[in-house]
Parts: structure tokens; sequence; C-alpha cells
């Protein structure tokens, strides 16, 4: 493990929304925050299936390292697996957490996901997304409606 990296235990919970400058930098809620510096959030345009809208989802080092355990053991001889590494790998990026508490979200990746001025962040106890706030409220629409069949999965 890299000196910007840690195993540090976080968990995502709650939603925050917050402002998104001209520089595209989003504050991460001080409870989200590791306590080492400069630690490296993967980032990725993500469009949760069935939604019609996307987000960016972000893995903190310890869902990103699972992660990439799973597409290294995949067979470089498989066609699907070969598509999905190119797919996550061409819609990801690193960012890491400034002094200031905030990460820089590449431009290309906040227009895909429709992230300026404001921005939603949403907690996935191991990981986290941020959502173009109208977005958002779509999605929570959505989420309503499949609440009941999905708390049968716990």
């Amino acid at each position: 493990m890299s000196s910007n990296e840690t195993n540090e235990r976080i968990s995502y919970k709650a939603s925050y929304r917050h402002g998104v400058d001209e520089k595209r930098r989003v504050q991460i809620p001080a409870k989200w925050r590791p306590t080492q510096p400069d630690v490296r959030f993967h980032l990725m345009v993500w469009q949760p299936p069935g939604q019609q809208q996307a987000c960016l989802l972000v893995l903190p080092p310890r869902a990103y390292g699972k992660l990439e355990e799973k597409l290294e053991a995949m067979s470089f001889s498989d066609p699907q697996a070969e598509s999905l590494r190119r797919f996550l790998g061409e819609l990801s990026d690193d960012v890491f957490l400034d002094k200031g508490g905030r990460i820089c979200l590449p431009d290309s990746m906040a227009k895909a996901a429709g992230i300026a001025g404001e921005a939603v962040l949403v907690g996935l106890f191991d990981r986290f997304q941020i959502w173009n706030p109208e977005q958002y409220e779509l999605v929570k629409a959505s989420d309503a409606a499949l609440a009941p069949h999905a708390q049968k999965l716990i």
C-alpha cells in the first residue's frame, strides 16, 4: 500500500448537498474524510442499472482495491472481461482529497453526470455517489418504488 492510501474504514451514510465551485471542486463531508492526508479516491461515471441518469461513483481505497482485484482476476482472453475493463477504465479517474477537504471533479466526468453549481453526495456505506440534485430527485422516486422489494435483501 502506498503512502497515499489507507485501510481506514469509514462508513459513508446520509446525504449532503454542497456547492461545486468554478474549478469543479466539491466538499467532502467531514465525517467521510480519512484522517490520513492525500488519500486517493477512485471516481467513475456510473449509470446504475435501470436508471436513466448517470452519477459519479466514488470508491475509497478499500472498495477500489476489491474492484481492482476482481478485474485483475478476469481472463485476458475473455472478450466480455476485456470489454468491461475498457468500459470502466475509460470512464474512471483518480482524485485526491485536498487540504480543504475537497475533491476536484474532472471536467468530462462532471459533464457526463450533469454536475455543475451544486451536487448531492449520497452515502452507500462502503462508497458514495455524487449526483446532479435534479437527477437525484428522479432516482429517489424510483428508489421509493423499489424499497419494499429491496428491503427483503436484508
